[in-house]
């Protein structure tokens, strides 16, 4: 059996930069479920399929093929063979990524991979219901969070370096809106679970956060 880490909070809090940071300095394998979620989200929405479409995605289920693959050190994730790993940061596909997780089909589609590949090596993984959910038993459980207008900034910041055009306002009413979504669907909300380590990042640094969690993995 390998050893489980899990990192949960809401989007915007850093989750995947800090758990890629962690698994490089504990030499476990880092495996994104966001990104899995992601590349189900670029499936649909290249066929046409909305965000409310749960039917048409539940019968679409069956012809995706996500899969994440590290090719010099760097994860890619392919779909049905083809690299999208460059269209995973797009806004649509945020989106429809947090919508589509609501779906049970969608759900099961990945949650057999997860767990396998938590069983084989030793992991650390992020999203919004992995020690609640996906590795109930995992050995570390970290909620990794940080205030709204934190998060918003830092999105912000980052798509200011893209060169994209984007509204502060906008990018933290969407936030709110992702959480208050994440956190009240019906099917494995956003939340902290009971053994977690709560980790607020608001006024701490990357390195901080990351040798607080690295600080917890005893193995």
């Amino acid at each position: 059996m390998g050893y489980k880490v899990a990192i949960d909070g809401p989007a915007g809090a850093g989750k995947s930069t800090i758990a890629r940071m962690v698994a490089k300095e504990k030499g476990f394998v880092y495996v994104d479920t966001g990104a899995m979620y992601r590349g189900l989200a670029v499936f649909f929405l290249d066929r046409g399929i909305g965000p409310e479409e749960t039917e048409r995605m539940e019968e679409a289920c069956g012809t995706a093929d996500v899969t994440i693959r590290y090719e010099e050190g760097i994860q890619q994730v392919y779909l049905n063979g083809e690299n999208i790993t460059g269209r995973l940061r797009e806004e649509a596909v945020g989106n429809m990524a947090s919508r589509c997780a609501a779906v049970p089909a969608v759900r099961e589609k990945l949650l057999e991979l997860q767990r396998r590949l938590a069983k084989e090596q030793d992991v650390i993984m992020d999203g919004r219901d992995i020690g609640t959910c996906v590795l109930p038993d995992a050995d570390v459980k970290v909620f990794l969070t940080a205030s709204v207008r934190t998060r918003a900034e830092r999105r912000y910041k980052e798509l200011k370096e893209k060169g994209e055009n984007v509204n502060l306002a906008e990018i933290e009413e969407d936030i709110r809106e992702r959480d208050e979504r994440d956190s009240t669907r019906e099917i494995a909300p956003l939340k902290k679970a009971e053994d977690a380590v709560l980790v607020d990042s608001s006024r701490m640094t990357i390195q901080e956060v990351v040798r607080t969690i690295a600080a917890l993995c005893r193995k």
